[in-house]
């Protein structure tokens, strides 16, 4: 499995962090995690296969983690490049998914369904297990962040192991859900003294990474109280494993 980081920011606009979207390939297909506003430019900008992209998963209904989901259905209605396109688009995500998008749709007739091929939505729930490529198993957590916010857990077929936890709060559940994955990618939205419990700081962030001893730690979802900081040097004090700070068009192999 192959990972590019679309966008390894937040809600607020910054000149070097996108809102989040990550990019999974795998040798079965695509998925795309998550899907903030800024996300439909950065797969033209890292030139990525998006008009062949087979699965969406969606943590939650945040905008900076869902807002660029209408916009691409309607997009690829448009787009030259999915014009012959007839192999369906599965997205997945938390109960309500449908609704909210029904809703959009008939906000203003865009027709965001009327595409040339189907668009397939799957709601889960949490614990729920589940194939989201041939290649691919999915299984979910339920995240202490907003009602219906999941982390995703997923197994290729030579059984590495990769968790995008998205946001959250802490919870020692994590401890569990990612113990020993080759990649742990996490939220570690502020350096300290965080203005919400609905998000990680980074002595919260390091603790699940030493309870779940991952191979890779990635900190992403990262605020502008990061801004000339350097995460990696912090983050290592409190644990010696292998720790990356997601930027934008970095490529990860798992």
């Amino acid at each position: 499995m192959k990972l590019t980081v679309l966008g390894s920011g937040t809600s607020v606009p910054h000149p070097d962090r996108s809102s989040p979207a990550f990019w999974l390939q795998t040798d079965h297909g695509t998925v795309l995690l998550d899907i903030g506003p800024d996300a439909l430019h950065r797969m033209a900008e890292e030139t990525l296969d998006w008009p062949n992209l087979d699965a969406i998963w969606i943590s939650h209904f945040h905008l900076d983690h869902f807002g660029g989901l209408p916009p691409l259905l309607f997009s690829l209605k448009a787009a030259p490049q999915t014009k012959d396109r007839s192999k369906p688009l599965h997205i997945f995500g938390p109960k309500g998914l449908q609704r909210l998008l029904q809703t959009i749709n008939d906000a203003n007739n865009y027709r965001l369904f009327a595409l040339n091929f189907p668009v397939e939505i799957h709601e889960v729930n949490p614990r729920d297990e589940f194939k989201i490529l041939p290649d691919l198993i999915a299984s979910t957590m339920k995240t202490p962040h907003t009602t219906d916010s999941l982390a995703l857990q997923l197994k290729d077929g030579s059984a590495k192991r990769f968790v995008y936890t998205s946001d959250t709060g802490f919870t020692e559940e994590l401890f569990t859900f990612a113990s020993q994955v080759d990649l742990l990618l996490m939220e570690s939205s502020f350096r300290r003294n965080k203005a919400t419990a609905k998000h990680l700081e980074l002595a919260e962030a390091m603790r699940v990474a030493i309870e779940c001893t991952p191979r890779t730690l990635v900190l992403t979802h990262l605020y502008p109280d990061w801004d000339g900081i350097d995460l990696v040097a912090e983050a290592q004090p409190f644990w010696s494993g292998h720790i990356a700070e997601a930027t934008d068009g970095m490529v990860i192999t798992i």
